[in-house]
C-alpha cells in the first residue's frame, strides 16, 4: 500500500502546482489521496486550469509512487508535509511555504534556533575569518547554522559548525540525493550526521540556475536572521536577504574593505 506522503510528493511533481494550488486542491477533496485518484474534470472544477490538468495526467500515468518511496526508503530521506508536527514551524508561517520537504539527515525541533550565514563563492581570507569566527560563536551558543552548500562562505559556515560541535542544516537547489557542487561530498555526509540536507526539489532534481533564487527563500524562512558575509553586487545572497526582509527575519550585513568587489553588496 502506497504511503499517504507519497501522493504529496505525487502532486508535488506536478508542474504548476504550487503552494497556493496546492491548498486549494486540499481544500476542495479533502486530502492529497483523494486530489490524486480525482478526475481531470473534478480538478477543472477547483479552477486548475488545462494546461495543469494535462501535466497532472502525464505524471500519474507515468510515475510510480511506490517506486519513489522505496527510493526515498533506501536513501533514508524523511518527507515532512504541511500536517506534520515535524514540519519548521518559521518556515510554516512564510507566504506560500513548500508543501513538501525532503529531509536527509535528521531535524530536531532545537533547530528552530537558526541562523543562516549566506555570501558569495569568491570568499576572501577576512570574508573566510568573519565566516569562521560567526559560525564558531553561534554554533558554541547551541544556535543552527543554516546555509546553502555552496562553495565559498556556505561551506565554510557550514564546517565551522560541525568543527564546533554545533548542528548545521544546508538547504540546496536540487534534490537531495544529488551533491552540488561534487567536491562538498565529505562536508554533506558530515552535514547529514549533524543536521541535515533540505530541499523542495523532488529526488533526481539536477541542479540549475532557476532552482536556488526559489531555494533562497527556503534558507531564510527557516532561520530567525540572516548574516550576508561578502556579497558582490549580483550575489544569490542578496536575494536571501531580500526574502528574509519581506518574511520579517533580522538581516545583518559583514561590512568590508570599500574596494573589494566581493563586499558591494554587503556595503550598500
Amino acid at each position: 500500500m502506497t504511503n499517504p506522503k507519497m501522493y504529496w510528493v505525487g502532486l508535488n511533481l506536478v508542474k504548476g502546482i504550487g503552494s497556493v494550488r496546492f491548498k486549494a486542491l486540499l481544500d476542495a477533496f479533502g486530502n492529497a489521496e483523494s486530489a490524486w485518484n480525482a478526475s481531470p474534470e473534478a480538478w477543472a472544477n477547483v479552477g486548475i486550469s488545462q494546461k495543469i490538468v494535462e501535466s497532472f495526467q502525464r505524471v500519474r500515468k507515468g510515475v510510480s509512487l511506490d517506486q519513489i518511496w522505496d527510493r526515498v526508503q533506501s536513501l533514508g530521506v524523511e518527507m515532512l508535509t504541511w500536517d506534520d508536527n515535524g514540519y519548521p514551524r518559521h518556515l510554516k508561517e512564510i507566504d506560500q511555504p513548500p508543501p513538501v520537504l525532503y529531509v536527509r539527515g535528521s531535524m530536531i525541533a532545537e533547530d528552530e534556533w537558526a541562523v543562516a550565514i549566506v555570501g558569495t563563492r569568491r570568499v576572501t581570507a577576512y570574508g573566510r575569518q568573519v565566516t569562521e569566527e560567526t559560525a564558531t560563536s553561534l554554533a558554541h551558543n547551541g544556535v543552527t547554522i543554516i546555509s546553502g552548500l555552496a562553495r565559498g562562505v556556505d561551506s565554510i559556515a557550514h564546517q565551522a559548525a560541525i568543527s564546533a560541535g554545533g548542528r548545521t542544516l544546508a538547504v540546496l537547489g536540487n534534490g537531495v540525493d544529488i551533491i552540488y557542487p561534487p567536491e562538498n561530498r565529505i562536508l554533506a555526509t558530515q552535514i547529514m550526521e549533524n543536521g541535515a540536507l533540505v530541499s523542495d526539489y523532488a529526488l533526481g532534481t539536477q541542479p540549475d540556475g532557476i532552482n536556488f533564487p526559489p531555494r533562497n527563500r527556503i534558507i531564510s524562512g527557516l532561520s530567525l536572521a540572516v548574516i550576508i558575509v561578502e556579497a558582490g553586487l549580483t550575489s544569490g545572497a542578496l536575494i536571501t536577504a531580500s526574502f528574509a526582509a519581506e518574511q520579517g527575519r533580522d538581516v545583518f550585513a559583514v561590512p568590508g574593505n570599500i574596494n573589494a568587489p566581493q563586499s558591494q553588496g554587503t556595503n550598500l
